[in-house]
């Protein structure tokens, strides 16, 4: 009798979530992402738990291009995956992955480091490029090979060689501490904070994000500007494709950070309330907040094959 008691005592105490669910029996909503998103993502996600208490998301941050490949290489479960560029979905995961991108907000690469950071006091937007070529200077960034802001901060050696009219400078520069490189921006923090490097080649988001300083380059140079995009057009460079071995090609652009529900994906109908709740307005407030602006409007190369709920934020693509 008193085994039955207790026994009883377990399953009446067993908690039950607001919709008679046991937690075993939450929705998982996987999502891969660019690891400059992950401050964001993380407030947004635990804004949307805190609303539907039902949910349980699971954020896993990497390089875009190492993200794509866990879903076209690795095979690994995925509901959404957001990238730091929209190249990256359109060209490995369209068509055979998903079906539809959104271009969501924008950015741009910044020169970050410390007060400790030797010539702090010196460097400013005119003389960055020298300061970095200095034999006592250490400076990092992301691999392009992974990462876009790794080639993305090639392209901006590239422009900004041609901007200050410094023949040679982008060789220069990417040939010098190449043992910094690492697989994505963010990992670049902790070197800096740990004194192992000056500076960054960085996202103005993560900057702002981990207070830390940092040189505004300009326009022409620092990717941010949609207007500008015939200037960013003028520098390209390949990296790693779909498959190992396999090379593709990249041309300069305005950064502008893309998402989209993956075709196979387990929780269709969640991944789209949550984007639903990512692209409103209160979902672009924590992105302004963390220093990165969304693009208004959101836009699409793929209007037609849009979620009907997602369709109030987008313009429709001017048909050629």
């Amino acid at each position: 009798m008193r085994i039955l008691i207790i026994l009883l005592s377990v399953i009446i105490f067993i908690p039950f979530d607001s919709m008679g669910q046991s937690p075993s029996h939450q929705k998982e909503l996987i999502i891969f992402h660019a690891g400059s998103l992950s401050v964001p993502l993380r407030q947004i996600a635990q804004e949307y738990e805190k609303r539907n208490p039902g949910i349980k998301i699971f954020l896993e941050s990497a390089g875009s291009l190492v993200c794509a490949r866990m879903v076209t290489e690795l095979k690994k479960p995925c509901d959404i995956l957001a990238s730091s560029d929209y190249f990256v979905i359109n060209e490995l995961l369209i068509p055979d992955y998903a079906s539809w991108s959104i271009r969501f907000a924008t950015n741009e690469i910044v020169i970050a480091y410390l007060e400790k950071s030797k010539y702090s006091k010196e460097i400013n937007s005119d003389n960055w490029m020298d300061i970095l070529q200095k034999k006592d200077v250490i400076y990092s960034r992301s691999d392009p090979d992974s990462d876009p802001c790794g080639y993305r901060s090639v392209f901006t050696f590239m422009l900004a060689e041609k901007y200050y009219n410094k023949p040679g400078l982008t060789e220069k520069i990417l040939s010098k501490n190449k043992e910094y490189i690492r697989p994505k921006e963010v990992d670049l923090v902790a070197l800096l904070e740990s004194n192992a490097i000056d500076y960054m080649l960085q996202y103005k988001s993560v900057a702002i994000q981990h207070g830390l300083k940092f040189i505004e380059l300009p326009k022409e140079v620092n990717l941010s500007d949609p207007l500008k995009k015939d200037i960013y057009s003028t520098v390209s460079m390949n990296v790693a494709g779909s498959k190992p071995g396999v090379k593709m090609k990249v041309i300069g652009d305005y950064i502008n950070y893309s998402l989209t529900i993956l075709d196979n994906a387990t929780q269709k109908e969640e991944a789209v309330n949550f984007l639903d709740f990512l692209l409103s307005p209160e979902g672009r407030n924590i992105f302004k907040t963390n220093g990165q602006d969304p693009i208004i409007p959101f836009s699409t190369e793929q209007f037609d094959r849009l979620p009907l709920k997602l369709l109030k934020y987008l313009n429709e693509p001017e048909k050629n």
